[in-house]
């Protein structure tokens, strides 16, 4: 599918596009996803139909715009909310030539990395609701729908809604980026991991971890962390505590919400041994779904580490 010949077509008959090929149907949300009653009750809308102003981005890009729906995608929002704190992937697969304000027709297009080129997907912008509620991920801000159209894309390009729910955080990230990818068991850790999380960051490389357990059940720990879940890395630094330099991750949870309870979180006793011009830079102390640990911790509490580049 053409995005531009379609979009003109669309305009130029003042219609808005309606994908056939990846229709408002149970179809493509899957036959397994959900009971079948609760299938039958989906209604599928646009956001023109659900806000009077809506926005594809506002303010940029964040993963803080993130928050996920009913689907088990974590695998799929870890690796794009490390895609972006790196601008220069982004817009491989977030093109700018769409939006709600300039020749709107209901049509947008993204693409992804497959069997070594950059695929174009169209959809239309028709996103489903169970019982008035986002099916999908969905935005923090309301009238704000990268993240919605772009995870629909993605379940276009998988085949159904249904394929989204399990998968691998490292098919992910090479999918957003056409890079490499490497991973770490951390049952088993490099001896200098803590130097490879650092050269990591440094280098922009995207990066994202897993904790082990059943995906399909997300229990959430007394420590807060989910098991069988996906997080996106966002930064790795060595920071002065107490006369000896301590290296900390940050870590950000798809759902928007749920944070490690432990060391180094939000309003832990560390950070009050931490130099206020330390802490100004690295502690953001919100209910957003990020925090910091210590590698100890990290280790610990996580089994996989996957780090993706475009270079080796």
């Amino acid at each position: 599918q053409d995005f531009r010949d379609l979009r003109a077509l669309c305009l130029s008959q003042g219609l808005l596009f309606e994908d056939a090929t990846f229709p408002a149907h149970i179809s493509s949300i899957g036959p397994t996803l959900l009971p079948e009653e609760k299938l039958r009750q989906i209604k599928w809308k646009r956001p023109t139909e659900l806000q009077r102003n809506p926005y594809l981005i506002m303010d940029g890009v964040s993963r803080f715009d993130i928050m996920q729906g009913e689907i088990g995608d974590c695998w799929m929002l870890a690796a794009l909310g490390s895609l972006t704190l790196r601008k220069q992937f982004l817009e491989n697969v977030l093109p700018k030539d769409q939006g709600f304000q300039d020749d709107y027709a209901g049509i947008f297009h993204f693409q992804f990395w497959q069997y070594g080129e950059w695929v174009d997907v169209v959809i239309d912008d028709r996103l489903p609701f169970l019982n008035g509620r986002y099916l999908s991920v969905h935005p923090r801000t309301s009238n704000e729908f990268w993240p919605s159209l772009l995870e629909k894309a993605y379940a276009k390009l998988r085949g159904s809604y249904q394929n989204l729910n399990g998968g691998y955080l490292s098919d992910a990230l090479v999918d957003l980026t056409g890079g490499v990818q490497v991973q770490f068991s951390l049952k088993d850790p490099p001896p200098d991991l803590e130097e490879i999380l650092k050269a990591a960051d440094k280098s922009r490389c995207l990066m994202g971890c897993s904790t082990s357990g059943q995906s399909r059940r997300n229990i959430e720990l007394r420590n807060g962390i989910v098991q069988g879940h996906a997080y996106t890395i966002t930064g790795a630094v060595k920071i002065p505590y107490k006369n000896v330099w301590k290296h900390i991750v940050r870590i950000w949870n798809p759902w928007g919400r749920g944070e490690w309870k432990g060391p180094w979180s939000d309003d832990s006793p560390q950070w009050d041994y931490v130099e206020p011009k330390y802490k100004e830079v690295f502690l953001r102390n919100k209910d957003d779904g990020e925090f910091w640990m210590s590698c100890e911790n990290f280790q610990e509490q996580f089994s996989w580490l996957y780090i993706c580049n475009n270079t080796p």
